[in-house]
């Protein structure tokens, strides 16, 4: 039986990225003057380093695919290119530029009885704000003027002003598709940007677009520099960064160059694939992980990585709660050759939990992406057709086929020969999610 460790760290990481890992190590360069790094401060560093690459890996595929800065573009359901999206919601995205002379207008119409937000999140993945009728109670539609901290700009009368900490921020709006899909579209549609007057627009940075399933090595150091001009607003982040940028000038040398190289493939990937069963310092319940923070990290840059690994631009558990699930109620991964059933109990249903709408996504184990399938059903959610069981229990069912005498609206199809993974999300958690206290139940191998 394959460990539960290893199992959910096959998820996160290809094999051949792991086995890549696993080279020789490399001894110190022989260098008296040179500052002497251990491998631990090394992976580190890298760990550290690569949540603001992968941002900006997704920076440039933005731009490349055509969007432009202060330009909101709406997507159609289920057309985003990243991993991990919520089908459940319409989204439309942007990158802002800020300056002292120039705020972005936001106008967001009125929407009553499905969720919706617009957030903003910053160069390393932290959610800077939402606009919704929870921050914004008062006066949750109409125009807001997103604005850099401290500038002097005059604004329209009656427009709300939202201040963020730096010049530029990715935005997605959601908005819930609902039992309406084609309202939820119209809705979308209303959401606009501009910008007030002319800001300096600066460049998109460059950096290897490094695939997620073989992440680069030392070449991370050589747009360090570049990378740490965002600032990370989180507390205690000045030694790491002073790490970053010591070992980015080491890197230039040939011999400290191939040990460091050596040290980020043995010790830097072993480090988050040993990290990735729990999400760094999350919790493991039933065979499920909930993350300890999301969306606002803090001081965790462990998480804040593998989230942004996993998937990307997730929001704060005051918005959404998550859960990923990879193995079944023998610690074994999911196999989409098997069968598998999900029973709630009546008292502890999943609407019971949420204030606005719950689903579970079945997505590749290694890509994260959705699987494919003749129904093109990729999720099960509070607007499934779902059929409750005599005793007003629920059971999901989750394999190739739907089993014998079950409902096929209960059951999410999987690819035979092909691990996978589920991803829960509570939109406008209650209740025992909201507080912590609550897992979803174990997976039952059939």
């Amino acid at each position: 039986m394959r460990s539960l460790r290893l199992a959910l760290a096959c998820g996160a990481f290809t094999t051949s990225c792991l086995m890549a890992a696993l080279v020789p190590s490399v001894a110190h360069a022989a260098d008296p003057q040179a500052p002497m790094y251990s491998d631990r401060d090394v992976s580190d560093a890298y760990i550290y380093l690569l949540g603001r690459l992968l941002v900006l890996r997704q920076q440039q595929l933005d731009f490349q695919q055509g969007m432009r800065w202060n330009q909101l573009v709406h997507r159609k359901p289920g057309a985003v290119d990243w991993p991990n999206p919520n089908l459940d919601v319409a989204y439309s995205e942007a990158w802002v530029a800020l300056d002292e002379r120039s705020c972005t207008l936001v106008s967001v119409p009125k929407i009553s009885e499905r969720y919706y937000t617009v957030q903003f999140l910053n160069g390393w993945g932290e959610t800077l704000a939402n606009i919704n009728e929870r921050t914004f109670a008062k006066q949750p539609s109409g125009d807001f003027a997103v604005c850099l901290k401290g500038a002097s700009v005059t604004l329209p009368k009656g427009v709300q002003r939202v201040d963020l900490p730096t010049r530029t921020a990715r935005v997605l709006s959601r908005v819930e598709l609902g039992a309406d899909p084609q309202q939820a579209e119209r809705l979308q549609q209303q959401f606009s940007m501009r910008p007030s007057g002319s800001p300096q627009l600066p460049e998109v940075p460059e950096v290897p677009l490094f695939r997620l399933q073989q992440l680069p090595g030392v070449e991370a150091f050589d747009v360090a520099e570049m990378a740490l001009e965002e600032p990370d607003l989180n507390p205690s982040m000045e030694a790491l960064q002073a790490r970053v940028h010591a070992l980015a000038k080491l890197a230039s040398d040939p011999a400290q160059r191939t040990r460091l190289d050596a040290v980020i493939r043995k010790q830097a990937f072993t480090a988050l694939a040993k990290a990735a069963p729990t999400l760094g310092p999350g919790t493991v319940l039933n065979g499920w992980v909930r993350p300890a923070v999301s969306g606002a990290y803090g001081s965790d840059y462990l998480t804040r990585t593998l989230v942004s690994l996993g998937g990307i631009w997730a929001n704060t558990q005051q918005e959404v709660n998550y859960f990923r699930g990879a193995v079944d109620d023998h610690g074994e991964v999911l196999d989409g050759s098997r069968s598998y059933s999900l029973t709630f109990p009546r008292d502890q249903l999943p609407s019971g939990f949420a204030r606005y709408f719950w689903s579970i996504t079945a997505t590749d184990a290694k890509t994260f992406k959705v699987l494919p399938n003749a129904l093109g059903r990729f999720q099960l959610n509070n607007q499934s057709a779902l059929r409750y069981n005599a005793d007003g229990s629920l059971t999901l069912y989750f394999g190739p086929q739907p089993p014998a005498g079950v409902a096929e609206a209960n059951w999410l199809p999987t690819l035979a020969g092909q691990n996978f993974r589920l991803m829960f999300r509570y939109y406008g958690a209650k209740g025992a999610v909201a507080g912590g206290h609550y897992f979803p139940p174990a997976l039952a191998r059939l």
